[in-house]
């Protein structure tokens, strides 16, 4: 009986320890099965994504750490990365397949721009991401100063001379002059009413009218002497009114535009029309209210010292008409002659 009991015991303890043997084998192969599912997921997983790496530096190789770099791509939202202090970045986990906008921004640099494709399980590295410094712009106000320019060509036109001694102040070469100040028109009038050319001209043509016994002066030195204080006279009032007070008040322009271009008629046409047509301060033609109201005013003055059997309205136009007749002839002389013998100054 005892025999048959311990052979009993034998048989269920090699049962048990087979039952456990089993068992601790079935739970072996699960864990082995186990592994490698969730290694065979890792490496699908890997397959499906990538990585994009590189450093960004300035154009002498040194790294710029703390730029900005997002990566970007047609859909979802953009990835965001900044440099470390060695200038690298990087994205991990990147889907793959597809291409990105990697963009690259720093303080004090231009932005850099490019494009990179992303490849299954692998890590694209970049080539080094050169940022250019970025240039200073500088804002530059240059003040244009009308007023400095028409004195630097006014006193350009001071210097110009007829054969080197005849002053040739009241022509202009500059296309496109400056407008005077009303204290420059007056500054040209004294400057050519000083001038001992003024002196000579005028006493030259109160020979030529003491030769035609004009006016009704005597015929002698007395005589002689009273036409060149006339002329004087004339020459004065012409030269303010004409060519200071009332430019200056009527915004008109006293110098005389040279051509200089085009046909021989168009400039001889230009030369006439001179003492009728001026330019406004403004630049623009307009009647040389000016010049016509300046001869007409000396006109009239004229009337107070010359013989009271030339006084009247027909010497204020008899002097109006001579001296415009002389203007158009001087216009025609500066447009086709005095041009050619005048000394300009450099301004």
């Amino acid at each position: 009986m005892n025999n048959k009991t311990h052979a009993w015991r034998n048989r269920a303890w090699d049962g048990l320890l087979k039952l456990m043997h089993l068992s601790l084998l079935i739970g072996l192969c699960g864990v082995i099965l186990t592994v490698q599912v969730s290694a065979q997921s890792a490496e699908a997983a890997n397959t499906k994504t990538g990585s994009v790496r590189g450093t960004v530096v300035d154009t002498s190789g040194d790294p710029i750490p703390s730029a900005t770099v997002v990566l970007q791509g047609r859909a979802g939202n953009p990835l965001t990365a900044v440099t470390k202090d060695d200038g690298t970045f990087s994205f991990d986990g990147v889907s793959a397949g597809l291409t990105y906008q990697i963009t690259v921004t720093a303080e004090g640099f231009e932005q850099w721009n490019s494009s990179v494709t992303v490849e299954l399980g692998r890590d694209t590295t970049l080539p080094d991401v050169k940022l250019r410094i970025l240039a200073v712009q500088r804002a530059v106000t240059v003040r244009y100063s009308s007023k400095e320019i028409a004195a630097q060509q006014l006193k350009a036109e001071e210097q110009q001379r007829v054969l080197r001694f005849i002053p040739n102040m009241y022509v202009t070469y500059d296309p496109h002059p400056e407008p005077l100040t009303a204290k420059m028109k007056f500054h040209l009038a004294y400057k050519g009413l000083t001038h001992p050319t003024f002196f000579v001209l005028e006493a030259a043509w109160a020979g030529v009218e003491q030769a035609a016994n004009t006016p009704d002066w005597p015929q002698d030195a007395t005589g002689y002497g009273q036409r060149f204080g006339a002329n004087l006279a004339g020459g004065a009032t012409e030269g303010l009114f004409a060519n200071a007070i009332l430019p200056s008040l009527l915004h008109q322009d006293p110098r005389y535009f040279y051509q200089g271009s085009g046909s021989k008629g168009s400039r001889a046409w230009h030369a006439m029309l001179a003492p009728i047509v001026c330019k406004g301060d403004n630049g623009k033609s307009q009647p040389n209210y000016s010049q016509i109201g300046g001869l007409l005013i000396s006109g009239a003055i004229a009337n107070t010292y010359y013989p009271s059997s030339n006084q009247g309205v027909g010497l204020v136009f008899r002097n109006f008409g001579t001296n415009m007749g002389i203007h158009v002839a001087l216009g025609l002389a500066q447009e086709f002659i005095l041009s050619k013998f005048t000394s300009r100054g450099k301004h």
